[in-house]
């Protein structure tokens, strides 16, 4: 078996800025996604717009145009799986890396993963970690969180027309879902444990948000917890002490925190406060020698610090670290 150059694992934004940067240096380089590619993205609700401009969303040197200011979700699927297409990287889809494991030089790494056709194992000298956080929700810990009608989720809201719907978080995310939920004819309860919003709501969300709670649209309830959630019922508690909130749906827009289930059994440092995996920032390279972390995974437990605009960077640096040790 002859091992490539770098396995990325994640085909991400992020990862996908790896894997180009690898081939600009002619290193050999493959992608391994447990789902699609973009994956995250394709998480996103239906209709959602970016915060960031389509400028800042770009990789590869690649130009993001598009006709408005801001991107949507569609737009950015389009363009990454058209950047994907135009360096012609080597991503296997639907492929879950089970374990890496450390082997001797040159070879340096086997990747153990799995596919609907059976198992695989990839020869690596070097693997990049770029998993994001999508896939391991801040869970609640309550009874009942894992009901049928119950989410960490949102596309589109028609499913709740006419329905109670419960928003639990303060964020961006819990926002939005709230709003396109409203549009589409659902009764709406927002909960939060703290006592207004998180920081780094979109300013032009906010104004829309807090005007259907004045007309009474949405219902507000700030320092407040889900305790349990049951069949078209929410127990919660707040200032007033415990009641009950009807909720035929609920959203969990309680955020992500990136896994370390890769780079913690590969001998990765763990910082047990902020989760984030030690590394050098100039090269991206962990404690273990050939292995390397990029995107949201560097941020830790505030997934908020790194996003595709920055985090698309870090591609760059880990080419520019393996290229002159091939």
């Amino acid at each position: 078996m002859i091992p490539v150059d770098v396995v990325v694992i994640g085909a991400g934004p992020c990862g996908l800025a790896v894997g180009i940067a690898a081939n600009k240096r002619s290193l050999s380089c493959t992608l391994i996604e447990q789902g699609c590619v973009v994956s995250s993205i394709g998480q996103y609700p239906t209709y959602i717009t970016f915060f960031s401009t389509a400028e800042r969303l770009a990789i590869g040197g690649v130009p993001f145009l598009i006709a408005t200011e801001k991107p949507s979700r569609r737009d950015a699927l389009a363009y990454y799986r058209g950047v994907a297409q135009h360096f012609g990287l080597d991503v296997r889809q639907y492929e879950k890396v089970e374990r890496v494991e450390v082997v001797d030089r040159p070879d340096g790494f086997v990747v153990h993963s799995r596919f609907a056709g059976g198992r695989r194992e990839t020869r690596a000298r070097a693997v990049v970690i770029a998993t994001g956080y999508f896939g391991t929700p801040n869970r609640l810990g309550i009874p009942g969180e894992d009901l049928p009608h119950v989410t960490h989720y949102y596309r589109e809201g028609h499913e709740a027309f006419q329905r109670d719907a419960l928003v639990v978080g303060g964020g961006n995310s819990a926002v939005e879902t709230a709003l396109d939920l409203v549009r589409a004819g659902a009764r709406v309860t927002v909960a939060h444990v703290g006592p207004t919003f998180d920081r780094n709501i979109k300013p032009w969300v906010r104004p829309d948000f807090e005007g259907r709670v004045s007309e009474g649209m949405i219902a507000l309830r700030w320092n407040t917890r889900v305790t349990r959630i049951a069949a078209g019922v929410a127990l919660v508690a707040g200032p007033d002490g415990a009641s009950t909130v009807a909720a035929d749906h609920v959203y969990l827009m309680t955020g992500f925190t990136p896994s370390s289930e890769l780079v913690g059994p590969l001998g990765v440092h763990v910082d047990a406060t902020t989760g984030v995996p030690e590394h050098d920032p100039v090269t991206m390279e962990t404690n273990v020698p050939g292995v390397y972390v990029a995107g949201v995974l560097v941020s830790g437990n505030d997934a908020n610090r790194i996003f595709i605009e920055n985090g698309r960077d870090h591609g760059e640096l880990i080419a520019a670290a393996l290229a002159p040790a091939r």
